[in-house]
């Protein structure tokens, strides 16, 4: 099966893991082995952290 091209860098997907307290799992059992609910969390936290920037970009003058 052909591997898919990540959108998220390894780094950001650590940062929101950790942030949102399932990075042991990671550790323990690689990505594979988080809940749904965690992953789309993820999802959830990259969108809106890509927001904040944009948010930011815009109020610049």
């Amino acid at each position: 099966m052909a591997r898919r091209r990540s959108i998220m860098s390894e780094q950001l997907k650590e940062e929101i893991a950790k942030e949102l307290g399932f990075y042991d799992v990671v550790e323990r059992e690689g990505w594979g082995g988080i809940k749904a609910r965690d992953a789309g969390n993820m999802v959830k936290r990259a969108i809106e952290m890509a927001n904040e920037r944009l948010g930011d970009e815009n109020q610049t003058p």
